[in-house]
């Protein structure tokens, strides 16, 4: 299955559950893609590719240099759209929560939020959440495609950054709507 992981990032600066996010796709097998949109953002994919990243699609946009939704979802939608990844994990921020619940939107499938276990399960993740203010946890799948889900913070192991460790950076051309 295609694995992709938005990095969520302010001003170049990544979340730590992104690099979580990575580590998390990485337990399900197969190879991962990072998904970079921003501004000036290239410090980034290698950053990416240090944490575990098979591959990083880097979306470098002056429309995206402010985290704007409805201008993220735009970019995602039209990338996702284009190349079918089967898996699109966000680490659980609020502006991973936010935007995956707009490319869902976009997409017409469903977002699976704040997932504390994963296991695959033939071509669907079986994602464990908790409900009911943490008292219960659920097992349940996303049936829309592709399958979107949110990851908690904390829960799932940062990889060790292995400094030098390559893999393909792909410069992706966005589509930003009207704010182009």
């Amino acid at each position: 299955m295609k694995t992709w992981v938005y990095i969520d990032h302010f001003k170049g600066n990544a979340t730590q559950a992104s690099w979580e996010a990575i580590g998390a796709a990485k337990s399900l097998g197969g190879d991962v893609t990072a998904v970079i949109l921003g501004a000036g953002i290239d410090s980034l994919a290698n950053k990416a590719l240090e944490y575990g990243a098979d591959e990083v699609l880097l979306g470098d946009n002056s429309a995206l240099e402010d985290f704007r939704v409805e201008t993220y979802a735009t970019a995602l939608s039209a990338l996702v759209t284009d190349a079918a990844p089967g898996l699109l994990l966000f680490p659980t921020t609020s502006r991973g929560r936010e935007l995956a619940g707009m490319v869902a939107i976009d997409l017409n499938t469903g977002v699976l939020v704040d997932v504390v276990a994963m296991e695959l399960d033939g071509d669907k993740v079986v994602a464990t959440r908790p409900i009911y203010a943490g008292k219960l946890l659920q097992k349940t799948v996303c049936n829309g495609t592709p399958q979107i889900i949110t990851i908690r913070g904390r829960v799932f192991a940062k990889p060790e950054a292995e400094a030098g460790r390559s893999g393909t950076i792909t410069q992706v051309e966005v589509k930003v709507g009207d704010a182009q």
